[in-house]
């Protein structure tokens, strides 16, 4: 390699971009990663549990050399899954066995981040960095580019992994995100508080489906169980701000639902209410190849939740542009730059198909009349085919 190597600047520290760093760091190719929190302990809230599929996640974790230390955290437990309508009466109870497991082990979000930020390489990821913009050095193939605190630096290639509402993204692609319709809360309730109702959702997930809503519920590796209520809304809803209020208005949208599953909501933290709009990106995205700047994860494509492939394909394509920065020797910019554009061909094109399925988990889960059947069809036909 050159003893001056391209500079590459991966923006955010989601899954995407925490993968690409330890993939190039694998590969011995340097990489700084800009995040805006101001420290890996600044964010309390990373949602709840992931499960990393053997085709896209878990083979992204091998690519970044992180096999055992995600050993540590996995839960084969978590596929426990049981589906029910609004009554709270199982209508499936997939218990997971060696016979019937699908091999896609839960790990919880922070715990994913954690393993990722300690497998990347000493020093490569700047805290406190909000990415403003970028602008072309002008008569060169350089990008400079600007943080809220001020500093500049310039890069030969600029990595958008920097989520849904990315500010990368702009800069190759005029698609913009969609609103599907749906709002999300999520919430939490401690286990050892709650007994009775965490033994409802068992050592993994509870999934309700009915009224074109969703609950949804899933019992964390921290002693918590997080509570997600998905319900149609205008883009302009806002959630009361004021905690009780807040769970008023949801339990209004799961009114006659079963007890247990209001109980849930009633009981949640007050403390900890996170509301958020759905969206997702068009079906596929795709952009013409610009030279020194690409994107990754989220800000590739944003998918909705019912298909369980957006981290598991935001990580996945973390390692094939990775694997082909990697292979191209990084060592001009030339050669990244075809490396980037071999990626882009092959990772928009798998990234799309995983969309358009989530888009018909969406439509067949939600959108359409009994949900929980339809959910269990696609489940059951999931397992026969594994």
């Amino acid at each position: 390699m050159s003893s001056n190597p391209p500079r590459i600047a991966i923006i955010g520290g989601g899954p995407a971009g925490l993968t690409l760093l330890n993939v190039l760091g694998r590969h011995g190719v340097k990489a700084t990663l800009y995040e805006w929190d101001e420290s890996e302990a600044t964010r309390v809230h990373l949602g709840g549990m992931l499960d990393l599929h053997a085709d896209t996640g878990q083979l992204a974790i091998r690519g970044a050399g992180l096999w055992d230390a995600f050993q540590k955290y996995a839960r084969s437990e978590g596929e426990e899954l049981i589906v029910t309508d609004r009554t709270g009466v199982p209508l499936m109870h997939h218990r997971p066995t060696p016979s019937n497991t699908l091999a896609r082990p839960e790990i919880d979000r922070h715990d994913l981040r954690r393993i990722l930020i300690e497998g990347a390489p000493a020093g490569s990821i700047v805290w406190g960095h909000m990415f403003v913009s970028a602008n072309k050095v002008e008569g060169t193939d350089e990008w400079e580019l600007h943080f809220a605190n001020g500093d500049k630096t310039v890069v030969d290639l600029l990595i958008g992994a920097d989520g849904g509402r990315s500010r990368v993204r702009p800069l190759v692609s005029s698609a913009e995100i969609e609103y599907t319709g749906y709002q999300i809360v999520e919430t939490y309730i401690n286990s050892s508080a709650h007994p009775e109702l965490t033994a409802r959702v068992g050592a993994g997930s509870h999934f309700a489906f009915d009224e074109h809503k969703f609950l949804a519920a899933q019992h964390n590796g921290d002693g918590r169980v997080r509570v997600y209520c998905f319900f149609r809304a205008p883009a302009s809803y806002v959630l009361p701000s004021d905690p009780e209020e807040a769970i008023a208005e949801v339990l209004a949208h799961i009114e006659g639902w079963a007890d247990w599953m209001r109980e849930m909501v009633r009981s949640a933290d007050r403390d900890a209410i996170h509301p958020r709009a759905l969206y997702v990106l068009p079906v596929p995205h795709t952009w013409p190849h610009r030279k020194g700047v690409t994107l990754v994860g989220d800000s590739m494509s944003l998918m909705s939740t019912f298909a369980a492939k957006g981290a598991n394909i935001a990580m996945w394509a973390a390692l094939q542009l990775g694997e082909e920065i990697g292979k191209s020797g990084a060592n001009s910019v030339d050669a990244i730059d075809e490396a980037v554009a071999r990626y882009e061909k092959h990772a928009t094109l798998v990234a799309g198909e995983a969309a358009a399925l989530s888009a018909k988990g969406m439509e067949t889960c939600l959108l359409q009349d009994n949900g929980a059947r339809r959910f269990i069809e696609k489940f059951e036909q999931l397992t026969e085919a594994k």
